[in-house]
């Protein structure tokens, strides 16, 4: 509430007549004592006046999102989204087709959870137009606003929403509420027609969760998981958190299922590196060995996967030996070789001798591989 940038933005809307009230995850954040992200700005000005309010401060105004109400503010080199009180007309599922309002409690009754339906002044004072957020955010309980199905009707997104903030928000010992996992499971179907890119990003959030193992075990209960991952399965999942292990990328590979990176549309990278911890974690190589291929950072996380898929925990000793393999360096390079190897031939040769070199436990030395025989 001290920053100057948010003051100026919130101070040209009032200077002109209207409400500029902070709304969602800043005030969430905020009251829990989390640290948030972007600050969202919403007021009973049309557009157009949001604009010339913005411009007779001397504010930068971008109009990112005009027809559904949206005006980002810059100031001071950052972008403050501000958006009119909105309530819906029509949804399909994916859009809405909203109609602007100069009530912030009609702004409220369309959001996703009532947690998330919470506004401040600039002052800081908190409103709650709906009656029901406070108590929910103090409770740590999830729940959409007002009809469960209704919401998730809205916006097919909002079921893996649910789960994400279930998983990010939710008192562990609350349990999950009763109506939004009726209608996550009811309306589980709508979820294919969502992107691809939407789905993998909310999911990609839940499993970067302090502790994802129970959200995830409701989803596969209610049948979203093989919505969007068939064939997963979240047995080894709260083995591996209790592992230490907080990389979503192999948290995700703990689950297994089909055409995975496809359908969660991962990146290259992404998708590269799903692959090699997963088949690290379920190949018998030694944990040096696995430090020495995949490097330690990937090592430890495979040696601990494969763990979690056994039920059991990393031998004594196995998370030393996968640094040292990681610090291991094969000491013999294709220059070494030439010119007595070639082309193909080099690359076979380079290869026997490194796995000579890796069966010796990385003892043998450069010159007793280079004084080894052919066979």
């Amino acid at each position: 509430m001290s920053d100057p940038a948010l003051l100026a933005v919130t101070g040209a809307l009032e200077a002109a007549g209207h409400r500029a009230l902070l709304v969602g995850g800043c005030v969430r954040d905020a009251l829990i004592g989390r640290r948030g992200g972007d600050v969202d700005i919403a007021t009973d000005a049309r557009p157009e006046e949001t604009v010339h309010a913005l411009e007779a401060a001397g504010l930068k105004a971008v109009p990112t999102g005009f027809e559904h109400g949206t005006v980002t503010a810059v100031a001071e080199g950052r972008g403050f989204e501000i958006t009119t009180f909105r309530r819906d007309v029509e949804t399909d599922g994916r859009h809405a087709r909203v109609t602007f309002s100069d009530d912030p409690a009609d702004d409220a009754a369309r959001r996703d959870f009532t947690m998330n339906a919470l506004y401040a002044t600039p002052g800081g004072d908190v409103l709650d137009p709906l009656g029901t957020g406070l108590g929910d955010l103090a409770a740590r309980h999830v729940r959409f606003v007002g009809v469960a199905a209704e919401r998730a009707r809205e916006d097919y997104l909002r079921i893996l929403r649910f789960f994400r903030f279930h998983a990010w928000y939710a008192d562990p010992a609350g349990g999950i509420n009763a109506d939004a996992l009726d209608a996550c499971a009811r309306h589980a179907e709508g979820l294919e027609g969502i992107s691809r890119e939407r789905i993998g990003s909310e999911f990609m959030r839940l499993l970067a969760a302090p502790d994802p193992g129970p959200a995830v075990a409701a989803m596969a209960g209610c049948g979203v998981l093989g919505r969007i991952l068939p064939g997963a399965d979240p047995e080894a999942l709260p083995r591996l958190v209790h592992l230490g292990e907080c990389d979503p990328i192999v948290r995700l590979a703990s689950l297994g299922g089909e055409d995975v990176a496809d359908r969660l549309r991962l990146s290259k990278a992404e998708s590269r590196r799903l692959r090699a911890i997963t088949d690290a974690a379920r190949e018998e190589e030694r944990p040096a060995v696995l430090g020495y291929r995949l490097g330690a950072a990937d090592g430890l996380p495979a040696l601990r996967l494969r763990a979690a898929l056994i039920g059991t925990h990393p031998a004594p000793g196995s998370e030393a030996a996968v640094s040292e393999g990681a610090a291991a360096r094969f000491p013999v390079t294709a220059r070494d070789l030439m010119p007595a190897w070639e082309g193909r031939a080099l690359g076979e040769r380079i290869a026997e001798l490194e796995q000579r070199w890796i069966d010796s436990g990385f003892a043998l030395s450069r010159e007793a591989l280079l004084a080894s025989g052919e066979g």
